[in-house]
């Protein structure tokens, strides 16, 4: 059986030092989400009708502290993704995360944030889903452990607060990351963007 992602994928997050990590996330996890941005940008391409791109992330501006998550993001811009709805495919030490967000950098975050405050459209998403407000940190909760006050609390504050964020997807965990068949997980994959889609378009307004 093969699977895409394997434990030397994950132990990459504890290889000590900025200069050691690197080397381990260029040469084991980098060629993989290449692969994945070259498949995926693809895949939203066909679907959304704009030309999308990915962005591997490079951690360039990290000088001491080695990164603790790395990823491939993909928007419908060349030079970057961060001003914008974007969906990204990373790790972390303990999970894969297949997602769609909005973080602080973007400029309109508070127009889409009023946006989905006039759907219902994140209720009709699985209930294995996660959402989280911080794209920095590993933790979300599971969309069924959420009433809908607590949802729209999230989303005023991506509209209210400058570091708000709103990030929704589902979480891997590791141990399912590793044994997983690689078509299982490229089904996972397309499963997840396929029921992202309606809400990135009313992100986007389109």
């Amino acid at each position: 059986m093969t699977t895409f992602w394997n434990e030397h994928d994950f132990e990459v997050f504890e290889t000590p030092g900025l200069e050691g990590r690197m080397a381990a996330l260029i040469e084991r996890v980098r060629p993989k989400f290449e692969e994945l941005g070259r498949e995926y940008s693809s895949f939203f391409s066909g679907k959304t009708g704009d030309e999308f791109f990915p962005h591997v992330a490079k951690h360039l501006r990290r000088t001491v502290h080695p990164p603790k998550d790395s990823w491939v993001a993909f928007a419908p811009y060349k030079r970057g993704y961060k001003a914008v709805p974007h969906f990204q495919i990373g790790l972390w030490e303990s999970h894969v995360f297949i997602i769609l967000a909005v973080i602080y950098e973007a400029p309109g975050k508070s127009k889409m944030a009023e946006q989905l405050l006039k759907t219902e459209i994140i209720h009709s998403l699985p209930d294995d889903f996660v959402i989280a407000g911080d794209h920095m940190k590993p933790e979300a909760t599971s969309l069924d452990q959420l009433s809908q006050e607590e949802i729209e609390k999230l989303v005023i504050r991506l509209r209210d607060v400058k570091k708000g964020e709103f990030v929704i997807g589902r979480h891997l965990p590791r141990e399912q990351a590793v044994s997983m068949p690689e078509k299982d997980f490229e089904k996972l994959v397309d499963q997840t963007f396929e029921e992202l889609l309606p809400l990135y378009t009313i992100l986007t307004q389109k």
